[in-house]
């Protein structure tokens, strides 16, 4: 996990909290390759959730990646389940898709979090997003 960087106070450079609200441009769902990594249990639901049999669920949208299962790729590196800028699955969506984006490797340090929102309209606003709340997502998506 990356280091986050610390204030004077020893505190998490962003001790004051974050503003993030999705603009559901879908920006962070393609334009590059990458990986969505779902477990079994995401698998299973999103399946379910598609009126799928899982199996069949598997072969038509997962791949297998250096670390487990992973969503294909559209030919322009679109994740296979973004469809016309909105995501078919947004209900049930993997968790490396819900903590966007306060994943460890954005909050590194404030340039990190600047490079982000180069790339997503939604970080600089929207609600306030708390100490606390941030280093809940963060821990969970370190898990």
């Amino acid at each position: 996990m990356p280091r986050i960087q610390k204030g004077d106070d020893g505190r998490p450079w962003y001790a004051d909290g974050l503003c993030f609200g999705c603009q559901g441009c879908g920006k962070c769902c393609g334009g590059g390759p990458g990986y969505v990594w779902v477990d079994r249990d995401e698998g299973e639901e999103i399946a379910r959730y598609l009126g799928m049999d899982r199996k069949v669920f598997r072969r038509t949208y997962l791949k297998r990646g250096w670390r487990g299962l992973t969503f294909k790729e559209k030919p322009n590196y679109d994740c296979v389940m973004l469809d016309g800028g909105r995501c078919r699955i947004y209900p049930v969506r993997p968790l490396q898709c819900r903590i966007w984006p306060f994943w460890p490797s954005n909050l590194a340090n404030p340039k990190a979090w600047q490079a982000a929102g180069e790339r997503c309209p939604g970080i600089g606003r929207g609600p306030l997003y708390a100490l606390e709340q941030i280093e809940a997502l963060r821990m969970e998506m370190a898990s």
